[in-house]
């Protein structure tokens, strides 16, 4: 069978093959124009979703309606003029910043978190960050402190007593964040603006998201109980071996808590040298993986408990380097009742705080 096709066929009529092509090139741009838009929806889509997981990660705490009006001031600060119409926050602040060895959930389990019985405030610094938030203050308060423990409200109802010669990181194993707010507000004189914890996954999980992190140890480490062994010099550590160097204290000095606290401050040193390094602007799968790893293991109080308000904190505080950050300890000395313990050195103490009010 042949099919005969005639010069006008081939050729168009003038109009016939015109039209033909005319309607050709319409479809087509309608196609694109469909993939596009059905792109587009599937992006805002996905974005949406995103934001909405984000969100859905941060848990918080109410301190301030815990605690009510038995704190200490806030410090007023005059924001600098600007010709925006919503200037990012550039006020002196103060965070209590609490690393927890929460017993809960079996990626905590396993990296060290223990029975599910409760959870300790492993880890405790205070950071003052100056007015114009370039610089900062991290002070690290010592665990085994044997603190005045002030009555706090408990989170099923009633309160706590007083408790005297207390170790402070009992406050959070009895009265949660808003005890742990309290008892270092009492210590320092000093109202924290804001309140932010971390667990152990989450800590291993950011490290790794952000593919380890470089820190440098000035002496061998051998400690079995938190199964890290590194020999004197600059190390590239995953997530587990970066939460083991913060916890480590058997394997280094006197086996005390003083001796893992300038462990801790390395790594949060290292860890922000390493967010800034990243290209997380450039690489918005990166970028929501970090948010994710963040989200996902934060609590923090109610003023910093959705994604738009944890973004302007960071913004705000996006001048801040490693290298403005000064690392201290809480003078301490040991105590008298108990050389296990320590106690707050004073007046050196009380000076230190002073300085951050």
């Amino acid at each position: 069978m042949f099919l005969r096709v005639t010069s006008e066929d081939a050729h168009g009529d003038g109009k016939g093959g015109e039209a033909r092509r005319g309607g050709g090139r319409t479809r087509l741009i309608r196609a694109a124009g469909a993939l596009v838009a059905c792109g587009f929806v599937l992006a805002m889509a996905g974005a949406g979703w995103a934001y909405w997981h984000l969100n859905q990660n941060i848990k918080s705490v109410d301190i301030d309606g815990a605690l009510g009006s038995d704190r200490p001031a806030r410090t007023v600060t005059t924001p600098a003029p600007s010709a925006s119409a919503s200037p990012l926050p550039s006020g002196a602040l103060n965070l209590l910043v609490l690393g927890s060895d929460s017993r809960s959930g079996r990626a905590n389990a396993a990296l060290g978190g223990g029975d599910s019985s409760g959870a300790r405030s492993d880890t405790a610094m205070v950071v003052h960050v100056d007015a114009g938030r370039a610089g900062a203050t991290v002070v690290s308060i010592p665990r085994d402190t044997l603190v005045t423990r002030p009555s706090c409200p408990l989170p099923s109802g009633g309160t706590t007593a007083v408790a005297y010669s207390s170790m402070f990181n009992s406050a959070y194993s009895v009265g949660g964040p808003a005890c742990a707010v309290k008892t270092v507000e009492s210590m320092t004189g000093i109202r924290m603006d804001h309140y932010l914890e971390i667990d152990f996954s989450g800590f291993a999980k950011l490290v790794d998201t952000l593919g380890g992190i470089t820190v440098t140890t000035d002496q061998d480490i051998d400690d079995d109980k938190s199964h890290l062994h590194l020999r004197a010099g600059t190390h590239r550590l995953d997530g587990e071996q970066a939460l083991a160097l913060a916890r480590t204290r058997h394997g280094i000095g006197d086996g005390s808590d003083l001796g893992r606290i300038g462990l801790q401050q390395k790594v949060v040193k290292a860890l922000l040298e390493q967010i800034a390094s990243s290209k997380l602007l450039t690489d918005p799968t990166a970028l929501y993986r970090v948010a994710d790893a963040i989200t996902g293991s934060l609590t923090t109080d109610t003023g910093l408990d959705s994604l738009p308000e944890l973004v302007r904190f960071a913004q705000s505080l996006q001048g801040l380097t490693s290298q403005n950050m000064k690392t201290v300890m809480m003078p301490v000395v040991p105590a008298a009742s108990d050389h296990d313990r320590v106690v707050a050195k004073e007046p050196a103490a009380s000076t230190l705080w002073e300085s951050l009010r």
